[in-house]
């Protein structure tokens, strides 16, 4: 496709010459007139009598113009396609600090498939993932990001007109700093900072600094949520207990001062100000006032981020957004794309929690939405699974009303990918039993394949399902997804090698239990000369594809966390076999492990009916001894 661009280009050059590659089109003077032109409010992509236009209101959302114009092109003699943005911010926050930290060039390929969606800021949730000058115990063999690394992502970003914001902790969530011993006068508890200590602000300080240094935006996003342990630790015994509100609230002063300093506007996470003042220690407590002045003061000088991935319920986040409206003159939205739990992603809950706060976000005139991935316990999901919500994101930001025909529509163009394809990795652990859509958040193809077999902490939770047919077709259905995006490969071989795991390993150990109780020793011969080897096999072939993914995307730091739980876990196999095959042997009289009665793992109350159990605890889900 030949295409003939007119108009002001000098910002758009750049990346329009990046595109002709990704989008198969050559500017040529013999091409089909192309009429550009910024406007004020509206994306229009217009093609009539042979010739276009494409009006944008910004660097960013030109290039997704770009990409509309494109797809209709080829698809149709004429059209005129107008799109409002419903945000001047639609964001993602990428966390890169639980182990795996994305590659440089990897980052690159991700900031163009965010231009092409209209996505046009970027943060990377970095707790110690970057350089601090003076202190080389920060981030290290963590993989941090060197001064040259986030500049040089910044301006690739910035080719296509997308804001990448330093995003960064200074209170809670820093314990794999503080656990050196060398941080001892910085540290209130294991992950928290001790505040009113001049020491404490002076590392800030270096901290701030160097995370926007090499950043164009003047924004900061300066964390201080989770901190549960605030004032509890070296705190409490150099100054006795004293009210957490006002420890968070002197806190707050001293950093905003150093904000200020260096001509920062701060954004932080809102939680600590709802969950100091609840009286049942919760975060989306809607009796907690936030009429205090105390409270309008200590917001009125950094912006609110609310952060809400639970909620299906629009009516709440109307109101919750009220709330922080009350405090703050712009707030900000950010929902979340369920990577959190295993190597699965919960399309089911990320959608209808993301379909609530957008439509509740849009009514309530809030301006900017962050679409946050985060990978708890070792990152065990690959972010390219996420790439279907990031487009959920996007098109509820270029519409009043989603149309998921049209989601359907851009996400193919986007990736190259069905739509289908990415929803149908909720089945690792949408499983029989499991309530349609798993509002619940269940998560047992992390538990099951990490769970010992011959303990089953939790074979009670899924004792007669059918998970060997339910593992087998969707390792059928991912292999066919392999094959057909070969290109893309890294996104299904991974989910295609685990089910092969699952269908194996999810009952094995009710089995084994089942043949031990009716000393079916025929049963237990098999097992170990057939089920056993193979399952050994099959998850020494997960091993491997699992590491040929990470080493494509991310960072070598962080793998030998997984490389580990499967050596721990295969090794586990090579025990169970051994352990059995003694017995059967009769070297000895009995397996004491497979006399324990199996019994339900514990799970709160509210789900006390379910069937299922979610648990994202690694060593809670390998043993109940001391780890």
């Amino acid at each position: 496709m030949k295409l003939n661009i007119e108009g002001q280009l000098e910002e758009l050059k750049l990346g329009i010459d990046i595109f002709q590659n990704e989008l198969d089109f050559n500017i040529s003077d013999e091409g089909i007139k192309v009429k550009v032109e910024k406007v004020e409010d509206a994306i229009e992509v217009i093609f009539s009598e042979g010739q276009g236009i494409i009006r944008y209101t910004n660097r960013n959302n030109f290039f997704r113009a770009l990409g509309i114009f494109i797809d209709s092109l080829r698809n149709k003699k004429r059209f005129k396609i107008i799109e409002k943005p419903q945000f001047e911010a639609i964001g993602i926050t990428l966390d890169v600090s639980r182990n795996a930290v994305m590659k440089p060039e990897i980052v690159k390929k991700l900031v163009k498939k965010m231009a092409l969606m209209g996505i046009n800021t970027f943060k990377l949730y970095t707790e110690d993932i970057y350089e601090v000058h003076g202190e080389p115990y920060f981030g290290y063999m963590r993989g941090r990001y060197t001064f040259q690394e986030l500049k040089e992502m910044d301006d690739y970003a910035d080719v296509f007109g997308i804001e990448m914001i330093a995003c960064i902790q200074t209170l809670g969530h820093m314990e794999q700093f503080l656990k050196w011993d060398n941080t001892k006068d910085l540290r209130d508890t294991s992950d928290v900072l001790l505040v009113d200590n001049d020491k404490t602000y002076e590392f800030i300080e270096k901290m701030i600094v160097s995370a926007t240094s090499p950043l164009r935006s003047k924004r900061v996003h300066i964390g201080m949520d989770e901190a549960d342990t605030l004032g509890s630790g070296t705190y409490m015994r150099r100054n006795g207990y004293q009210d957490r509100i006002q420890i968070l609230n002197r806190h707050l002063k001293r950093v905003l001062e150093i904000t200020r300093r260096h001509n920062l506007k701060p954004m932080m996470w809102s939680d600590m100000f709802f969950q100091l003042r609840s009286t049942e220690n919760k975060y989306y407590d809607l009796n907690v006032s936030t009429a205090e002045q105390s409270m309008k003061d200590m917001a009125k000088d950094v912006q609110l981020v609310y952060w809400d991935y639970y909620h299906s319920d629009e009516d709440f986040y109307h109101k919750f957004i009220k709330k922080h409206q009350e405090m703050c003159d712009m707030p900000i939205f950010a929902g979340g794309i369920w990577t959190w739990c295993g190597i699965g992603v919960n399309y089911g809950r990320t959608f209808s929690t993301t379909n609530a706060a957008l439509k509740a976000c849009k009514e309530e005139g809030v301006k900017e939405i962050f679409a946050t991935i985060w990978g708890d316990d070792g990152s065990e999901n690959n972010f390219f699974y996420t790439l279907l919500g990031l487009q959920l994101f996007a098109e509820h930001g270029y519409s009043r009303e989603l149309d998921n025909t049209k989601l359907e529509n851009r996400i193919k163009f986007c990736t190259g990918i069905e739509m289908k394809a990415f929803a149908d990795l909720k089945y690792l652990d949408e499983i029989p039993g499991c309530t349609p859509e798993n509002p619940e958040s269940f998560n047992p193809s992390k538990y099951l394949l990490w769970q010992d077999i011959l303990m089953g902490l939790f074979d009670k939770q899924i004792d007669g399902l059918d998970l060997s047919q339910h593992y087998e077709m969707l390792e059928l259905k991912m292999r066919g997804y392999k094959e057909q995006y070969k290109e893309d490969r890294i996104i299904f071989e991974v989910p295609e090698k685990l089910c092969a795991v699952l269908k194996l390993k999810g009952d094995i150990g009710i089995r084994i239990k089942r043949a031990w109780d009716k000393k079916d020793l025929a049963t237990l011969k098999h097992i170990v000369e057939n089920d056993l080897n193979c399952l050994y096999n099959n998850i020494e072939e997960l091993r491997k594809t699992h590491r040929n993914q990470w080493m494509e995307t991310y960072k070598p730091f962080g793998w030998e966390v997984l490389d580990i739980r499967y050596g721990g876990l295969l090794a586990r196999v090579e025990s169970a076999k051994q352990r059995l095959s003694d017995y059967l042997e009769n070297k000895i009289d009995t397996i004491e492990e497979l006399e324990q009665e199996r019994l339900k793992f514990p799970f709160p109350n509210e789900y006390e009916n379910c069937r299922l159990a979610y648990c994202n605890k690694y060593q809670r889900i390998v043993t109940t001894g001391v780890f």
